[in-house]
């Protein structure tokens, strides 16, 4: 048998070992950081920063021709339209230059404006709230794509059903109160307008606080688009939403809850609504 000054010593040695197995991977990372870039070490990491630098610093000056006019020709007959999209989060296409878009930030969402301001006919514009869906996106993801959220809105229900982002997104008739409704009462009379039996689950006995306005819609679902199904917003390491609010059912626990390892709180519960108490199908 082992005195206990070996096995003390073993059990350094094995301490010693898992923390170097285990510091391994960073230490690694850290020595190919310091490798120049042109040593060639990752040489898509070096892609990813080039497209996320241009990102930032846009392209070159657009160069406008004959048949566009400029924000302030529109802003003439346009003016309370104008005012309140200068006051959205819009306005920075209007004022950054790094965009291409600087003062025509009307035209690069409705397209060359010379024609319209001559004749003063509005089919001579582009009205994207008057497109059909798939074109009223091309408009929003030529400025958006490159961000996760309208990315991840293109393989979405939304998306799939010919919802168009003017559905729920005002560009300018909101102005400084923002693209989309905020207060809770004004998000979910948005999303029970078209999801009518959501909102008739709702009624049930046993709801979520939905329909007193104490939660949003939003809160559990993430409306451009989600890894998970019914586009149930993801929480820490891709948990469901519930697991924001109910922490306490995250585990893990000794004695794990089968159904929740394939098919989640849904299996027992029913998010919107049920005639059993705590939400049980």
């Amino acid at each position: 048998m082992l005195s206990t000054k070996t096995m003390a010593r073993y059990a350094g040695h094995s301490l010693a070992a898992f923390v170097l197995l285990t510091m391994a991977p960073y230490l690694s990372y850290g020595a190919a950081q310091e490798v120049a870039p042109d040593k060639g070490a990752a040489p898509h990491m070096d892609q990813t920063r080039a497209a996320s630098k241009k990102r930032i610093e846009g392209s070159a000056p657009k160069q406008f021709g004959a048949d566009y006019t400029g924000s302030q020709t529109c802003q003439t007959c346009h003016e309370d339209i104008y005012n309140n999209y200068r006051k959205s989060a819009h306005t920075f296409v209007e004022t950054d230059k790094r965009g291409g878009w600087s003062e025509h930030g009307c035209e690069s969402c409705h397209g060359p404006g010379a024609a319209h301001a001559g004749s003063g006919d509005a089919t001579a514009i582009r009205n994207p709230a008057k497109l059909q869906p798939a074109e009223t996106d091309s408009v929003c993801l030529g400025c958006h794509r490159n961000t996760a959220k309208h990315s991840e809105r293109i393989m979405s229900g939304h998306a799939k059903s010919a919802v168009a982002c003017t559905t729920c997104h005002s560009m300018h008739a909101r102005g400084p109160a923002g693209l989309v409704q905020r207060a809770p009462a004004d998000v979910n009379a948005l999303c029970s307008s078209c999801h009518l039996s959501a909102k008739a689950q709702f009624a049930k006995p046993s709801h979520h606080k939905v329909p007193e306005n104490s939660m949003t819609c939003v809160d559990c679902h993430n409306p451009h688009g989600s890894v998970r199904p019914g586009m149930v917003q993801t929480f820490a390491s891709n948990d469901a939403a519930c697991i924001k609010c109910h922490g306490d059912k995250r585990g893990p626990f000794t004695y794990e809850h089968a159904p929740m390892r394939q098919e989640g709180c849904g299996a027992c519960h029913e998010s919107h609504g049920s005639t059993n108490p705590r939400l049980l199908t």
